[in-house]
């Protein structure tokens, strides 16, 4: 089976991870970009890298760039391609387009352009035409225009990649699931240590970390893709990639340890679990961060915050005011130095002013969004006892 080009998207700092993913998996060829890693790979690795990929928001696959500086030129291009090699006129589409460009002013005009090309296509050609459905639809189109270049590609993945599946239920500030799986790879957490997120909300951080140590494939839990709806989807092939990455599930179950403040939304963490099937894996604790006992050895807290915009869930006030916020994190401060001797603790926040308050020296400080807030990741080592060296005594003369 014949190789090609495949570019899976993800977000902003987690390039190197997703690389590093591919590369485990026996992806060939493969390139850096920006929020996006390209490589090759045949049909049964587009199955797998949409199944195992923790990392990617969606895997494209490139089809055509031509160039153009016009919605006219855009229209011509697209028609031009050979669309019904890809589908029937009684099948649907959905085009998803982002502009870079000062050719074209607006996304949605660029899409609707687009459309228009392919559904004329058929038309002329078989006198019907497809719909559009953007919910469901048989073929996801997605067009990047880059200066005087577009470039088509279609979407294999269908919706995306961080709609696991296991989420029940969500807090009012969930983490994305991507994000997520990816702070946890960036940490280097093995999973011989125990794990333990202490504001897990709907528990989010906890089951990828769960989902990771025992080598559980992420789309697992998804209704299906959008390669499954394109005409050359090989089921057989599918079924055997599916089976085959079951059977790699690990038996053994590290530590890993989710608390929360609220009861209501520590319920919906263990909802959350339960439905990930890692109950023997994820521990849901309803305690306070400053209250919560560390399980025995050294291990790896991962912690995310109220930023100060959302805090009532955690029994504070909702848009808490600077001074409130800068106790809260001083309050992490204070725990992590009272309480989490010789751990690693690593904190995601866009509230650079309070993380202040934690008053540690963090090193490094990674750069993340989590939506639209710039964050930054910081690691902080909570070193047994006083890094201070005792001063050599003065030898007598």
């Amino acid at each position: 089976m014949s190789n090609f080009r495949m570019i899976a998207q993800t977000l902003f700092g987690l390039e190197e991870v997703l690389r590093l993913e591919l590369l485990k998996l026996g992806a060939r060829d493969i390139e850096r970009h920006n929020r996006a890693v390209s490589f090759n790979g045949d049909l049964g690795f587009l199955y797998k890298a949409n199944l195992c990929l923790r990392t990617a928001i969606r895997v494209l696959v490139p089809l055509e760039t031509f160039g153009m500086t016009s919605a006219e030129e855009l229209y011509r291009g697209i028609g031009r391609i050979p669309w019904e090699e890809f589908m029937t006129p009684q099948d649907t589409l959905a085009i998803r387009c982002t502009l870079n460009t000062t050719y074209l002013d607006h996304s949605q005009f660029a899409a609707q352009k687009a459309k228009d090309a392919i559904v004329d296509r058929f038309r002329e050609r078989f006198k019907e035409r497809p719909s559009v459905d953007l919910d469901d639809p048989t073929l996801r189109i997605h067009l990047h225009v880059i200066d005087d270049q577009c470039h088509v590609s279609l979407d294999s993945s269908g919706t995306s990649l961080h709609e696991r599946g296991y989420r029940q239920d969500t807090d009012l500030a969930p983490i994305n699931e991507v994000l997520a799986a990816g702070m946890v790879q960036l940490t280097g957490w093995q999973r011989i240590h125990p794990l333990v997120d202490p504001m897990c909300g709907s528990g989010t951080i906890a089951i990828e970390a769960g989902l990771l140590a025992c080598n559980i494939p992420p789309g697992l839990f998804r209704k299906g893709f959008g390669f499954q709806k394109w005409n050359d989807y090989d089921a057989d092939l599918y079924g055997t990639i599916h089976d085959a990455l079951l059977k790699r599930i690990g038996e053994e179950r590290p530590t890993v340890i989710a608390g929360e403040r609220s009861r209501r939304v520590a319920e919906m963490a263990r909802a959350n679990v339960l439905s990930a099937q890692l109950e023997d894996t994820v521990e849901v604790r309803n305690t306070p961060f400053e209250e919560l006992e560390p399980p025995p050895g050294k291990g790896t807290l991962i912690i995310n915050p109220p930023y100060g915009e959302r805090m009532d869930h955690r029994g504070l006030e909702a848009a808490a005011k600077d001074e409130e916020i800068n106790a809260f994190y001083k309050m992490i401060g204070d725990t992590l130095k009272k309480r989490w001797s010789g751990w690693q603790a690593w904190v995601i926040t866009s509230n650079l002013e309070a993380a202040k308050h934690i008053k540690l020296t963090p090193k490094p400080r990674i750069q993340l969004f989590n939506g639209s807030l710039d964050c930054r990741f910081m690691k902080y080592d909570l070193y047994e006892g006083s890094r201070r060296l005792t001063p050599r005594p003065t030898p007598s003369t």
